[in-house]
């Protein structure tokens, strides 16, 4: 330690390499000094232009939000009008076999009160024309139609067990 304070004083007491040594310093802090200022100046232009670029990324991110909400309705709108077309096609299929089943139906219901003799409508309607045409040569002043208007259909009387 001795030894290094030896140094210091030699240098002081005038050294040449001391005068380079306050060359040095001086201009370490004048470059100090420069960092600092430019760094005082890029806080205060990033002040001054922080609310710019901010209002401009604002924009940004509007114009992209519009566009994927656009892009996001069109694919729900196609999307809609492809489940309308199948769903449609599901109802008419639906509606179809509907059709095929009634038309099943009431062709085994009518097969089945021909074979227990009850009458079809297309037989009442040729009696109702045959009773009309013999009233018509008779001279009878009620059509078939008109009498079985007015008088309503007896019902069987219900089997109880």
């Amino acid at each position: 330690m001795v030894k290094k304070l030896q140094k210091m004083a030699e240098k002081k007491a005038g050294n040449p390499t001391g005068l380079l040594d306050n060359q040095v310093a001086a201009m370490v802090k004048d470059s100090a000094q420069q960092i600092w200022l430019a760094g005082m100046g890029a806080f205060s232009k990033a002040q001054a232009e922080g609310g710019k670029v901010f209002e401009a990324l604002m924009k940004e991110g509007m114009a992209l939000q519009k566009k994927t909400q656009g892009l996001a309705e069109d694919r729900i709108n196609a999307v809609t009008t492809k489940m309308t077309a199948v769903a449609g096609g599901v109802t008419d299929k639906a509606g179809a076999q509907w059709d095929k089943l009634e038309s099943i139906f009431e062709a085994r219901v009518a097969k089945a009160l021909n074979k227990m003799g009850v009458p079809s409508r297309k037989d009442i309607d040729a009696l109702i024309k045959r009773i009309d045409e013999l009233s018509a040569k008779t001279g009878a002043p009620k059509t078939a139609r008109a009498a079985a208007k007015k008088a309503p259909a007896k019902r069987a009387a219900r089997k109880t067990a």
